[in-house]
């Protein structure tokens, strides 16, 4: 590990928003040093699509979407049983993402992109949706007639209603109960009833933000907390874990460590023998969507060749800060730990009464060299997404374990929709298992050994200075 460096430094967080093939985004954490002070970019850049599609209507089923490509402006449609709204009025394909469109044959269109482990099928309409016609589209204020969208998106294309035991159905009649004053007041409390991390309401124009997660990752993230150091709110959560940060670089690292260009991940070495890696997100490597794995994997051959370096066998993984991004940025880092070419897991999408076909995604190493000695992975409560399938991918390997809290237990991609006033609703709609078929949505994965169960954030740790999952992870290593 190189040790070129020493820094001055106070370690920042800042909330960023992350997104799933669409444009809402859900809440990530990266590390800003104020030393140089990281700068995401707003540059769309990215794989133009292929310019022969046909024109015409064109559905994605599994995700409630129709598309409507002309020679001018092309329509993104969100449909349910309700009825139908825009999403966007002039969709450019060239924004979505990052994904190629390419049509296959005159009934078929294939979208691709390299920060997707999945293909969408578009699917030739015949005629147009006809809840799409131009006067059956969906755009007012009306309150029941946005209720009746909300529950019906939900109704239509939600995956986990028997794993989170809620019978959606009876929420159908609050519709009559639905006024202007209430609505998002209705909307929020069956948001938090599903306590999804990937569930989320958003409405740019009345400041309205719900998130269906939040109340559970408090009550969570607070179980070993008291007193002042109590989170309330976002900015009690970035304080304290602020300050659990500068303990893990000062106390574990002696402040000596090093870090990416954009302040995404930090490592170095705790003694001679053992090597930290905290990533703090699954996005924001790059500057667009085209060049997001390059910028990736520039950084993690810098931090591989570094573990080569040092000559350590031993080496703590923290995710307990990450909450996500990019599907395939988590599966090339999973590929710097892979000693063999292995199937990691499985995914299927909610489609009417079932779901898609259940296909399996293989993860092979990747780089000139994979750490393989022993790896303790720390994670939290605030593990979630694309961290959470990192996990995943690891939590078999024979030389890994598992240190630290079970994960925020919210896998799936974020399905986005538009309500008729033009609010945008997120949920999950994919499920994702391991190779045994165990899913780990709601509950999350973490250890079945009591002794490896420790809180990310506790009282104690503050007042000593300390970080317990490092502790337990030096004890196993060391051992």
């Amino acid at each position: 590990m190189k040790k070129s460096f020493k820094r001055t430094f106070s370690i920042l967080f800042t909330l960023f928003k992350k997104t799933h093939l669409t444009k809402v985004l859900k809440g990530s954490l990266v590390f800003l040093l104020l030393i140089f002070t990281a700068c995401q970019s707003d540059d769309d850049t990215s794989i133009p699509t292929d310019n022969d599609i046909d024109e015409g209507f064109w559905l994605v089923a599994d995700k409630g979407w129709v598309f409507e490509f002309t020679e001018g402006k092309d329509v993104f449609y969100t449909i349910n049983a309700a009825g139908c709204s825009i999403q966007d009025d002039d969709f450019i394909a060239e924004d979505f993402f990052g994904f190629t469109l390419n049509q296959v044959n005159e009934n078929e269109i294939i979208g691709t992109s390299d920060l997707s482990d999945s293909e969408i099928k578009f699917t030739r309409l015949p005629n147009q949706n006809p809840n799409c016609l131009p006067d059956q589209i969906s755009a007012t204020k009306d309150p029941k007639v946005n209720f009746d969208h909300f529950w019906n998106i939900f109704n239509d294309y939600y995956a986990f209603f028997e794993t989170r035991n809620i019978d959606w159905s009876q929420y159908k009649s609050l519709r009559d109960q639905v006024t202007e004053d209430n609505f998002y007041d209705t909307l929020e409390g069956l948001a938090h009833l599903l306590e999804d991390g990937h569930v989320s309401i958003v409405d740019d124009k009345n400041n309205i933000q719900i998130e269906s997660g939040n109340p559970k990752l408090f009550e969570r993230l607070n179980a070993n907390l008291s007193g002042d150091l109590i989170i309330e709110n976002g900015d009690d959560y970035d304080a304290l874990f602020n300050q659990k940060a500068i303990t893990i670089v000062t106390k574990y690292l002696g402040g000596d460590f090093e870090i990416d260009e954009r302040e995404n991940i930090i490592w170095g070495l705790v003694n001679n023998d053992i090597g930290y890696i905290l990533v703090s997100t699954m996005q924001g490597y790059g500057t667009n969507f085209s060049n997001e794995l390059s910028a990736l994997n520039t950084v993690l051959e810098t931090i591989m060749n570094d573990l080569k370096a040092s000559g350590v066998s031993k080496l703590i993984l923290d995710m307990r800060f990450n909450d996500g991004g990019h599907d395939t940025v988590a599966l090339h880092m999973v590929s710097r730990f892979m000693d063999q070419e292995r199937i990691s897991y499985f995914k299927k999408a909610r489609l009417g009464d079932g779901f898609t076909e259940n296909k399996s995604f293989s993860v092979t190493p990747k780089g000139d060299y994979q750490f393989t000695g022993d790896i303790i992975l720390l994670t939290s409560p605030y593990t979630i997404s694309a961290a959470e399938l990192f996990t995943l991918c690891v939590k078999d390997l024979p030389y890994v374990t598992i240190v630290g809290e079970n994960t925020g237990g919210a896998f799936s991609t974020i399905l986005e929709h538009t309500l008729p006033n033009g609010a945008t609703v997120g949920l999950s709609n994919e499920i994702y298992s391991d190779t045994q078929g165990e899913v780990f949505e709601v509950v999350g994965i973490g250890t079945e050994n009591q002794e490896n169960q420790i809180p990310f954030l506790s009282t104690l740790d503050f007042q000593e200075e300390k970080d317990s999952g490092i502790e337990r992870a030096l004890e196993l290593l060391n051992n």
